[in-house]
């Protein structure tokens, strides 16, 4: 029986020199993109070694892209969940002056976040996506922000505490190795300087108000000193990412070095204020030339970090609710670009016909 009959496409066997040639041809892609990334990585190191700054058309590692795109997504994800405990409060300052330094520092955050969500971009990594994995939950920001604000006073606290280790934190960013990155934290910094300082005259003023407006001080710093210190991330011995990202010179200093240098710089502050931090610990060392401080609670970082702090839930619901209830300004901001862009089109191509026109009458 001929098996063509039954309407199956006949079968045929390669020759074997057009089987080596494919292969040959494969085995060089193979060992051309080799060479190419032993360059890449080559340049990279070089980079790196030099102290110098990569930028998103260098060639990287895939550990080193990841790692920026984890840290500057959960940095820009605190910026804007960042806003709402302060949020909370411009309604209820206590003066039209209070009102509007307030309402500025919330839009400087909402800038903050902006300038890192377009650093992570260069990264590969679109916008939406990085919404999408905040307002589910699956993406991780600052702990500090789901703690609670219940009084005035506590603007004061974020200001100097929360703020201020941010700025111990972020001013080594500058000279992160990527570029994108390390340029957007040198704006970020000198607005959260004047953050800082916002918050220390907010503390400064209540610490030498009535008994009640200093105890309020008091109390305030009392709940956010430790929250403040666990800001830096777990000790060096327990933090898994921070060796190779000091590698790569995105990190400058490990985590206990940042704390170390904050508490050595409120110490003295807290002097000024008139409060007292509420760590009996605090002590100059005169051999090390720092200040020794107590153990932090580390159990309660977890907890916040899993989830279960104070308003952790209540933080997502209210950046959910305020993505979905912008989405029609989205929609409306995509359908003008679309229209902009449709009628440049048209602009250029009757820029076009009219040079034609000219052209011939020219030459006619």
């Amino acid at each position: 029986m001929d098996i063509r009959s039954s309407g199956e496409p006949e079968l045929t066997r390669a020759a074997p020199e057009d089987v080596a040639a494919v292969e040959g041809a494969a085995a060089a892609e193979g060992a051309a993109a080799a060479e190419d990334a032993a360059a890449g990585e080559r340049a990279f190191d070089a980079i790196i070694a030099a102290d110098s700054r990569v930028e998103p058309t260098d060639w990287m590692p895939e550990g080193y892209r990841k790692t920026l795109v984890r840290q500057i997504s959960q940095h820009a994800h605190s910026e804007i969940i960042g806003m709402q405990p302060e949020g909370n409060w411009i309604t209820r300052a206590p003066s039209l002056k209070r009102k509007a330094i307030l309402m500025a520092k919330v839009q400087d955050e909402a800038g903050h976040g902006l300038y890192l969500y377009s650093a992570a971009q260069t990264l590969g990594v679109d916008r939406e996506t990085m919404f999408d994995q905040l307002i589910t939950g699956s993406a991780k920001y600052s702990s500090i922000f789901n703690y609670l604000t219940p009084t005035w006073a506590d603007m004061g606290s974020i200001g100097w505490l929360v703020d201020g280790a941010a700025i111990c934190n972020q001013v080594p960013l500058c000279r992160a190795s990527y570029g994108p990155y390390a340029r957007a934290m040198v704006r970020i910094c000198k607005e959260e300087s004047f953050h800082q300082r916002q918050g220390f005259e907010i503390l400064l003023t209540l610490s030498n108000g009535s008994a009640a407006q200093k105890a309020m001080a008091q109390e305030s710093v009392n709940r956010w000193y430790a929250p403040a210190l666990m800001m830096f991330g777990p000790p060096d011995g327990d933090s898994p990412n921070s060796r190779q990202s000091m590698a790569w010179n995105i990190k400058r200093f490990s985590n206990d070095d940042l704390r170390q240098r904050f508490v050595d710089m409120i110490v003295p502050q807290a002097e000024i204020l008139g409060l007292t931090l509420p760590d009996p610990a605090i002590a100059w060392n005169e051999e090390r030339g720092h200040y020794d401080f107590g153990e932090l609670d580390w159990a309660e970082f977890h907890e916040v970090l899993a989830g279960r702090g104070q308003a952790n839930a209540v933080r997502v619901a209210r950046r959910r609710a305020a993505h979905e209830g912008g989405a029609w300004v989205r929609e409306a901001a995509r359908a003008y670009a679309d229209k902009q862009a449709a009628a440049s089109v048209n602009d250029t191509e009757f820029e076009a016909a009219e040079t034609r026109h000219v052209a011939e009458r020219i030459a006619s």
